[in-house]
Formats: structure tokens, C-alpha cells, sequence
């Protein structure tokens, strides 16, 4: 009789200890998914109020030099894609305390086509505000697409060592066709068209493939060196290399009449413009599309993926 009044009571002891148990892991269980959440609503709080900070509120009036800054490559995921800069461009011209527009570019240069969609809206809108000229300021390098959007300003002023230029195209990448014969790996490739596994990487290269690649540059090319001539004018002292993807010093490139002269943002804005009042209507990523970038979709998943394996436990 003691024998078995004592394994119940064991026993009685060992089950409340057990059910404690579950209950305190299901108490940390629900604190951790609240507090995961209340993150969570702290965080998208936060990019909904910060989300606009990247834009620009115009002037009311006031006398100024509107500054664009081009910072870094030109891409359309970047901070200088077109998206950005024409916004940065519409909100600089609608203002009408707005004198001059100044371009500070610092670019090596980057997608055509974002360079293109830039360049037209900077014509389009000096031919909507022919009062308001456009300059550009060189700083460290006006290369490729930098130089693209630069050619189409009234002017464009450098640093003596500026690097001015590199008016061409490039497309690039690497073969590995050889070194996957060295290994005895085999290329699998099935298409329905028969150029479309154009430059395929893994293929050895096919010479009509390649001739057409080279007449899209060469076009493209085209277009490029018709913005320059167009924008340079009678200013442009043409050379067999001016076209051929060299670049200069901010020196050599006035002599060679791809610019103008010497200034700064500050010296433009004073002396040109005659508007010392700077204001800058760069507009770039805000901190919503900056933390959705450096973080990627995959962490939202990962976060989602979290709180429900907590809830489902």
C-alpha cells in the first residue's frame, strides 16, 4: 500500500511539472511572436513616416540656383536613374524662383538608355522654360552616359583633372565554352528561334551573331556621337579619337571643345547664374526603397516564415 501511494504521488508530482512546463513554453512562445510583431509594426511605422524624406519641397519663389547632383553610375535600380533625375529636373523647373539649373555630375557612366531619357527631358523642359538655362559641373569624372547628359546643357564646366570623355558603347562578359571542353562538360541548350541563345556564354561564339552585336553597338554608338555633335555645336574641334571611347583631362577636353571652361557648383551658381542661393532638388532613394534594396525580399520571407512556425508550434 505505501509502495503504491507513493509512485502516485511521484507520478502526480512529475505530471504537474511536465504541464508547468508546457505551459511556461507556451507563454515564452506567445511574448517572442508579440514582440516579433510589435517589431514589425515599429519598423513599417518608421519607413511609412521616414518613406518621403527623398523628395524635394519647392520653393516659394525665391530667387536661386536649383542644383541636380548625378552621383555615381547610371543605372535604372541606382540612385541616378532616370526616374529619380527627371523628378529632380520637373521640380527644378517648376519652381519659378528658379534661375539656372546646375548639373553636378560625377559619373562614370552607365545605361544608355536611363542617359537618353535624362538628356530628352533636360531639351524638353528647356524648351518649356527657354528663360532657365542648364549647366553642367564636372567634378571628379563625366564619362560615357555622364558625358551623354552632359553634352545636351548650355554649358559645361570642369576641373582642370576632370576625366572627360569615353564617347562609345561596350557590351561585355566572358566565354567559357573552351573550358568546359577541358573538363567534358556538356552544353544542353535548346531554343525555338534560331538566334536565341544569342551570346550565349556557355557556346562557342557564331560569327553572324557577333557581326549583329557589333552593328547594334555601332548604332547605339551613333546616337551618342549625334547628342555630342548636336549639343557641342560649332564648339566641338573634331579628332579620328574624340568618338572612339578615349577620355581627357578637364584641360585637354576644353581645348578640344567637349567643354567650356573652369567653375565650380559655387562659382556658376555666383558667377553665371548670378543666384549664390543653391538649392538642391536631387531627389533619391528614400529610406523605404533603401532598406527594401539592402535587405531584399528574402528577409521579409524569412521574418513571415518566422512568426509562423512560432504560431503553429
Amino acid at each position: 500500500m505505501t509502495d503504491g501511494r507513493e509512485e502516485g504521488w511521484e507520478r502526480r508530482v512529475l505530471e504537474r511539472l511536465a504541464l508547468e512546463m508546457l505551459a511556461e513554453q507556451r507563454r515564452r512562445r506567445r511574448w517572442s511572436v508579440f514582440f516579433r510583431l510589435v517589431t514589425l509594426a515599429f519598423v513599417a511605422a518608421a519607413l511609412w513616416v521616414l518613406g518621403g524624406f527623398g523628395e524635394v519641397e519647392p520653393l516659394d519663389g525665391a530667387r536661386h540656383t536649383a542644383l541636380v547632383s548625378l552621383e555615381g553610375e547610371i543605372a535604372a535600380k541606382g540612385e541616378v536613374s532616370a526616374d529619380h533625375v527627371v523628378a529632380s529636373l520637373q521640380a527644378a523647373f517648376a519652381d519659378s524662383g528658379t534661375q539656372g539649373v546646375v548639373l553636378r555630375i560625377n559619373s562614370p557612366g552607365g545605361s544608355p538608355v536611363q542617359a537618353g531619357i535624362i538628356s530628352d527631358e533636360i531639351l524638353r523642359l528647356r524648351a518649356l522654360h527657354p528663360d532657365v538655362p542648364v549647366f553642367a559641373v564636372v567634378e571628379d569624372i563625366c564619362a560615357s552616359g555622364g558625358y551623354y547628359v552632359a553634352a545636351v546643357a548650355d554649358r559645361i564646366f570642369v576641373d582642370k583633372a576632370s576625366i572627360v570623355g569615353s564617347i562609345g558603347v561596350l557590351m561585355d562578359g566572358f566565354g567559357f565554352a573552351g573550358l568546359m571542353e577541358r573538363l567534358g562538360i556538356e552544353r544542353r541548350l535548346l531554343t525555338a528561334g534560331d538566334n536565341k541563345g544569342f551570346l550565349d556564354p556557355f557556346s562557342p561564339q557564331q560569327p553572324k551573331q557577333l557581326a549583329h552585336a557589333k552593328l547594334m553597338l555601332q548604332e547605339i554608338h551613333t546616337q551618342f556621337v549625334d547628342t555630342v555633335r548636336k549639343g557641342r555645336g560649332e564648339r566641338l574641334k573634331e579628332t579620328p579619337e574624340m568618338f572612339s571611347g578615349l577620355m581627357w583631362s578637364g584641360a585637354k577636353s576644353v581645348e578640344m571643345g567637349l567643354a567650356d571652361g573652369f567653375g565650380t557648383v559655387d562659382s556658376v551658381a555666383r558667377d553665371v547664374i548670378k543666384a549664390e542661393n543653391i538649392r538642391d532638388y536631387t531627389q533619391k532613394r528614400n529610406l523605404a526603397e533603401r532598406f527594401a534594396q539592402r535587405f531584399g525580399a528574402d528577409m521579409a520571407e524569412r521574418a513571415v516564415s518566422a512568426l509562423t512556425r512560432s504560431t503553429l508550434r
